[in-house]
């Protein structure tokens, strides 16, 4: 690898990084690197901090780009990402927690004398079941209506008057603080897991369980991304240029 190359990946964001290439995502996962909550910190130091070598994970990032496996979601528009976020990951959440929930009670219940971490791990997924339900109507009755309504009035050159929340940054950060106790939550549940590793005794329900989980993290991770750190920041320079003064 050139000196240079990687000195500048060192240097960018985790954010900065999957928003120029989506499929970045995959690399940072295997690592155990953080890009959505925590995605403002540098590569050097985000590998500092989960003791992950640098230099192995750019080298990985390096072959993605490579094979030509480039995703700019930052060139989409705020109201495609609005539709994408919905369309994806919202009806893959609603989809996949009832699934979850049920197979997360029945492991707790049959398997939690010998595995009692699975008690915790249901109670934890309970909790993300009801804050992402609560989140998800919010941003689509309240703020994704808004983020349109701003993106029209730039398309066709118009101002709105303000919205009864004062401004879009109210709810963002409302939104954000629940992004980060979601994410808090399933990051306790891998490491109650073993990262999603199932024991020995494991029945069919107990590794669907698992994998359920590692997959529903690794979707949460993705649909925050693309909202904290593309559809969000968008959206605020959207409203400073569209409302009334």
């Amino acid at each position: 690898m050139k000196n240079e190359v990687v000195a500048d990946l060192a240097k960018l964001t985790l954010a900065d990084i999957v928003t120029e290439n989506i499929r970045a995502a995959i690399v940072f996962e295997e690592f155990g690197l953080d890009f959505c909550c925590k995605g403002k910190r540098p590569l050097s130091e985000a590998c500092t901090a989960k003791n992950v070598d640098a230099d192995e994970v750019i080298k990985s990032l390096i072959e993605l780009n490579k094979n030509n496996n480039s995703e700019k979601v930052n060139d989409w528009t705020p109201d495609f990402l609005v539709d994408y976020i919905i369309n994806n990951h919202h009806q893959y959440v609603r989809r996949m927690i009832p699934v979850i929930s049920l197979h997360a009670d029945k492991v707790a219940s049959v398997h939690g004398q010998n595995h009692p971490e699975m008690i915790e791990i249901s109670d934890l997924f309970l909790a993300v079941r009801e804050e992402l339900e609560g989140h998800m109507m919010k941003e689509e009755r309240i703020l994704f209506p808004y983020i349109k309504q701003l993106y029209s009035a730039k398309k066709n050159n118009e101002q709105i008057a303000p919205p009864p929340f004062g401004t879009i940054q109210n709810p963002i950060r409302m939104m954000e603080a629940e992004h980060t106790s979601a994410g808090n939550a399933m990051s306790r549940i891998r490491e109650l897991s073993d990262n999603f590793t199932a024991p020995a005794d494991a029945c069919n329900t107990f590794k669907a369980l698992y994998s359920e989980l590692k997959e529903f993290e690794e979707d949460l991770h993705k649909h925050i991304h693309l909202e904290n750190n593309i559809l969000f920041p968008k959206s605020i320079e959207l409203e400073s240029e569209s409302i009334q003064n």
